[in-house]
């Protein structure tokens, strides 16, 4: 029994491009091949994408999925590369009834040769899978070159027992499972620890092969690695990034085990603030590039959300491909329209002026509005012109309103809120100030100018939507208001645990309130990245209609 090379292919997939997935395929196929790879292992739901959520429920995707699966065994043979085995993702239907599996399936010259279906599935957060997947009912080992090497999918090292159990008992040289596993911060930790765990039930090595890339709400880091019984790491590919890793798997009996191999990567740990930006950069990048974007337009206040989005922008697709619009009003401060226009050039993002006096004129004249009615009105008009120049120059529209302003309902309806995309609506406002000092600071360590205008990040968040106007007028301190809106909304503490936490109880009222009344609003933001435990969306579902405030 000689060594065994993998190859672990780290790709981005679009879901339903079936064709796009199967050609990655065999690009990264054939270069496995040439680097001398024995097996390539793709992620979890390769050719389909991943989550193709109801899609899985039409007979015609689940069929044309099967077929581009056979297709692809056959091209592989055609192209000289039958004798890899070649691991993918896709859907499948049971053989006892008509429901949709979540399938890895071997491609081996010119078959689809073995499969193995998903033991447990998901039904927490982002993920419902019981709902849409039937799940599998037996272990699969596979016998390659005498190796035997053990199937799992995702969730399947998740949960005790099951599948890893039955291995354990059974004898395996490796584990193998294939993921399509999203980004929370801090996560990569949890996965390295639960594999590690695994490695030493089973006696063997695990290898973790991760999706990259974004789809809708949701980022896919990669990450993907190798770990040894004794929890030393064997190979890390790089997150974020697609890659392809190569480890070996040594011959029974070889003295020297499990090692680091002359080829693996072992990248590096990102810190906090950079794999946080990084996520929501690669989360609008995949948005436009899959939903066929080449810009985007937002509006630019001078203010501190808008310019973190734009700096992402201009990260995700180049300054030249920014509409950056001002839309001053009688309360717009000379400093924000000069910061503006300051982000702007420092991005080489496209900045236009378009004032807003004569139109909130005009509605003035006719409904003759005050207090908040008067102060949404402007926020409305604005949003109507970011729309406009998303409709007649086929861009993305960006929203900028930020995770604090979003529980507490501090954005307009169809006014600032307006948008496709929204890049920091995970992102607390305390949040969203580091990434902007740690985005400047490796503008600095790499010599180039610092693309977020320093008055933008330190003078007094303002709406400016009234004359002096301060976000402070409304809300609490943001520092004080990010720790009870992460203890009321990421751990469900309510009023007495809030209280016992310490804060007082005219702050813990207000904030309640806030958040509670702003749920409709919420269920109307447009999508943005996923990059905390708990994001609003799928991962936190509260009524509209709820009159307990407890």
């Amino acid at each position: 029994m000689s060594p065994l090379v993998f190859a672990l292919a780290q790709i981005d997939t679009c879901v339903g491009d079936l064709a796009g997935n199967a050609g990655k395929v065999m690009e990264y196929a054939a270069r496995a091949a040439r680097h001398g790879a024995r097996v390539v292992v793709f992620p979890e739901m390769t050719l389909t994408g991943y989550p193709i959520e109801d899609l899985a429920l039409r007979a015609t995707f689940r069929k044309a999925a099967w077929s581009q699966a056979n297709d692809l065994a056959e091209q592989l043979d055609k192209a000289g590369l039958g004798p890899l085995y070649v691991i993918v993702g896709t859907v499948g239907t049971d053989h006892d009834g008509d429901r949709p599996r979540n399938r890895m399936v071997v491609l081996h010259r010119g078959v689809v040769w073995a499969g193995y279906d998903k033991h447990f599935l998901p039904n927490y957060g982002v993920f419902d899978e019981y709902r849409i997947f039937t799940s599998g009912q037996r272990t699969v080992i596979l016998d390659i070159d005498g190796h035997r090497v053990g199937l799992a999918i995702c969730e399947d090292i998740w949960q005790e027992g099951g599948p890893v159990q039955e291995m354990a008992e059974q004898g395996i040289d490796l584990l193998l499972t294939i993921n399509g596993s999203p980004y929370e911060e801090g996560k990569g930790h949890v996965r390295m620890d639960l594999a590690a765990r695994r490695a030493r039930q089973v006696g063997a090595p695990v290898m973790y092969v991760n999706q990259v890339g974004g789809q809708d709400d949701l980022v896919f880091d990669g990450g993907s690695f190798v770990i040894s019984p004794s929890g030393d790491l064997l190979e890390r590919s790089p997150q974020f990034i697609e890659h392809l890793g190569y480890w070996t798997l040594p011959a029974a009996g070889d003295e020297a085990g499990c090692q680091v191999g002359p080829h693996a990567v072992m990248a590096a740990d990102l810190a906090g603030d950079e794999e946080v930006y990084r996520a929501c950069v690669l989360g609008l990048k995949d948005y436009m590039a899959k939903n066929h974007f080449t810009g985007v337009c937002l509006g630019l206040s001078g203010g501190i959300d808008s310019a973190l989005v734009a700096a992402m922008a201009a990260d995700a697709c180049g300054g030249g491909n920014i509409w950056g619009i001002s839309m001053p009003s009688r309360y717009s401060s000379l400093g924000s329209k000069d910061d503006a226009a300051d982000l702007a050039s420092r991005l080489g993002a496209r900045y236009e002026i378009q004032p807003i006096a004569t139109e909130f004129e005009a509605f003035q004249q006719m409904l003759h509005l005050e207090g908040v009615a008067e102060e949404n009105i402007q926020a409305r008009i604005r949003g109507v012109i970011v729309m406009a120049y998303s409709n007649s120059h086929g861009l993305l529209a960006l929203a900028t309103g930020n995770k604090s302003e979003l529980a507490c309902g501090y954005s307009t309806i169809y006014g600032d809120a307006v948008g496709g995309y929204a890049p920091i609506k995970d992102l607390l406002k305390t949040r969203v100030w580091d990434l902007a000092r740690w985005r400047n600071e490796r503008a600095r360590q790499e010599g180039k100018t610092e693309p977020i205008p320093e008055n933008s990040i330190v003078k007094p968040p303002s709406a400016e939507l009234r004359e002096g106007q301060k976000d402070s007028d409304s809300l609490p301190d943001y520092r004080l208001l990010d720790q009870v809106l992460s203890a009321y909304i990421e751990k469900a503490h309510g009023r007495a645990d809030l209280l016992a936490d310490g804060f007082d109880g005219d702050t813990v009222d207000t904030v309640m309130r806030l958040v509670d009344r702003a749920e409709w609003k919420r269920r109307q933001y447009p999508l943005g990245p996923k990059v905390t435990g708990l994001a609003f969306g799928r991962d936190r579902r509260l009524p509209v209609t709820n009159a307990f405030r407890e």
